[in-house]
């Protein structure tokens, strides 16, 4: 069974800095796989905020571009999501997603606000 669990959430002040991480279980080939991020503001529909494959490989979302950083650790199975300059738009639900997949993690909540 494969299980993603999300954490490194909270509070900051606009301008800030939070690193979520995802610890990744249950899954052969990790260093394989597609991983991403998604977040989901209230009332808006969920959006990919940036995706991994390998180093040289990543994708992010326009309103994150040059502050996200994701990252990946294979012999941990994590995935990282550096945010930095963070804004009040920010605010959301953060998910990780195993991709192809119909599996993602509980979510964790980012919120920015002074």
């Amino acid at each position: 069974q494969v299980q993603l669990v999300e954490s490194g959430g909270g509070l900051v002040q606009p301008g800030g800095s939070l690193r979520l991480s995802c610890a990744a279980s249950g899954t052969v080939f990790f260093e394989r796989k597609l991983m991403a991020w998604y977040r989901q503001a209230p009332g808006k529909q969920r959006e990919l905020v940036a995706s991994i494959t390998d180093p040289d490989n990543t994708d992010y979302a326009d309103s994150v571009k040059g502050r996200f950083t994701i990252s990946r650790d294979n012999a941990k199975n994590t995935v990282d999501l550096q945010m930095n300059r963070l804004k009040p738009e920010d605010t959301a639900v953060y998910y990780c997603h195993l991709g192809y997949s119909t599996y993602w993690g509980r979510g964790i909540q980012v919120t920015v606000s002074s």
